[in-house]
């Protein structure tokens, strides 16, 4: 073929390739000040698309049905009293990435982590983990305004904490094992990882199973699965069957706020219809071994076998706190610290992977920033500040202010 014939379509590779590379992302954040923002990141530069007053006075997280295109926000506000209460709104996405407004309903207070799960006939709900509320509730989705839970668990303390933290159980987290039949729950204040088993059937309620007690003080925050890729896992969207128990290894990662540790458990599926979990490591995940005084790990993810923690208030990388990368045994599937990298900001609450595993959306409370950071898929190492964006006002350290979470549209 000859040059000139090869422009044309050198021109439009290269257009195409243009095109692809600069095709934007769209994230959603949530700030306690009780607003919704919509952003857009396009050639390394990440713009405020929509600032939206909504999901009550403290919106707190949010979880994306990739599927029927809804973001569901929980709003943190509320206690367990039962003259308070929180909410949870169904917000629609828009072409565009912004987000319009949809059903509301109430729920327990202080919800702060859902998670979406399916019946046997693929039907969803959600669960949510309210920390301030002292319970774990349910809605069938997709949600009606004014729709009533499906079910609510209340929690109280059967013996006192360790700090002052732990006055009361607080529910941190809600996230579904590899089979998509159980629903976990740290409880960051009665020191348990509460389970669930999904029942058999249409309805999606959930049934009770024996928690773990996990050392005192320690305050479970927030969990992450592995699993060796021979189990009969699916997620939520695919078609399974309830309560299939893993053929292959199965093992746990929690984090603990109180504690300053990892936690790493392996798991079994029992006959009982329940999981069964026997600890083989309790680590510090920092520099030395030792947690500075006043910093916590906070988010924790995995990618194959690294897995990654935030740690809020170490100061690692002044005036910004850290996130470190642990390194997974493929041996006992034990963990060890790897390199601690910056947050570009204070109090990383909330960081998310993409999906193509090359970039990290930080969500650094205190800064209210949301920072986009370098992942290097083939190494997995956090490398350059891609973009950043101050979202809202900053909130002071130690309190329920600032920004809440972070999520990619995904």
């Amino acid at each position: 073929m000859h040059l000139q014939t090869l422009l044309p379509v050198l021109s439009a590779i290269g257009t195409t390739s243009a095109a692809i590379a600069s095709k934007p992302a769209h994230l959603w954040a949530t700030h306690y000040n009780g607003n919704v923002y919509s952003l857009t990141l396009k050639n390394d530069n990440l713009s405020l698309s929509q600032t939206l007053n909504t999901c009550g006075d403290m919106p707190s997280w949010l979880t994306l049905d990739a599927h029927t295109r809804t973001v569901y926000c929980s709003d943190e506000d509320g206690t367990a009293d039962a003259s308070t209460h929180g909410s949870l709104m169904a917000l629609h996405v828009k072409p565009d990435g912004t987000l319009r407004e949809g059903a509301v309903a109430k729920t327990v207070g202080g919800g702060v982590n859902s998670v979406i799960y399916e019946s046997d006939d693929g039907k969803k709900f959600i669960a949510i983990a309210h920390y301030g509320g002292s319970a774990i509730s349910t809605f069938a989705l997709p949600i009606k305004q004014n729709q009533p839970a499906l079910q609510a668990f209340h929690f109280n303390l059967t013996r006192p904490g360790k700090v002052a933290q732990q006055d009361s159980p607080h529910p941190h987290e809600v996230f579904l094992d590899p089979t998509g039949s159980f629903i976990l729950s740290p409880d960051l204040g009665a020191d348990l990882l509460r389970v669930y088993a999904i029942q058999d059937g249409p309805s999606g309620k959930l049934s009770e199973c024996p928690s773990l007690n996990i050392t005192y003080g320690s305050g479970p925050r927030h969990g992450v699965f592995w699993t060796d890729g021979t189990d009969r896992s699916a997620g939520v969207g695919s078609t399974h069957s309830r309560k299939v128990a893993a053929v292959g290894e199965t093992m746990l990662y929690l984090a603990n706020e109180i504690g300053g540790t990892i936690m790493v458990f392996d798991v079994s599926y029992s006959r009982s219809g329940c999981l069964s979990f026997e600890k083989t490591q309790t680590m510090v995940p920092y520099p030395g071994g030792v947690m500075p005084e006043g910093a916590t790990p906070a988010g924790i993810s995995r990618i194959g076998n690294e897995v990654y923690v935030s740690i809020r208030t170490d100061q690692g990388f002044k005036p910004n706190d850290s996130i470190v990368v642990l390194d997974r045994s493929p041996v006992d599937g034990s963990v060890e610290l790897r390199d601690s990298f910056s947050a570009f900001g204070k109090v990383p609450r909330t960081f998310v992977i993409n999906r193509a595993g090359n970039l990290v959306a930080i969500g650094n409370q205190a800064s209210a920033t949301v920072a986009i950071v370098r992942r290097d898929p083939e190494t997995g190492n956090l490398g350059e500040e891609v973009a950043s964006l101050q979202v809202g006002e900053p909130g002071k350290v130690g309190t329920a202010e600032g920004l809440s979470s972070v999520i990619w549209d995904e």
